[in-house]
C-alpha cells in the first residue's frame, strides 16, 4: 500500500501554535489534522478558535 504524503499548511501549524494553551489542549488530534492540511473542519475546532480567527468577507 503507497504511504500517502501529504505536508500540513505551514501557516496553519503556525497559527495553531499561537493559540492560549487551555485551548490547545481541547483540541483533539482529529481536529487538528483537518485544519493542518486544509479539510474542511469540525464544528466543534471552529468553536474553539473562531475569537482567534478572522474570517475574509470579500
Amino acid at each position: 500500500m503507497a504511504e500517502n504524503k501529504r505536508t500540513p499548511n505551514p501557516e496553519r501549524v503556525a497559527f495553531l501554535r499561537t493559540l492560549p494553551v487551555d485551548i490547545k489542549q481541547t483540541i483533539t488530534g482529529e481536529e487538528a489534522e483537518a485544519f493542518m492540511y486544509e479539510q474542511d473542519i469540525p464544528e466543534s475546532l471552529y468553536e474553539k478558535i473562531k475569537e482567534y480567527i478572522t474570517e475574509d468577507n470579500a
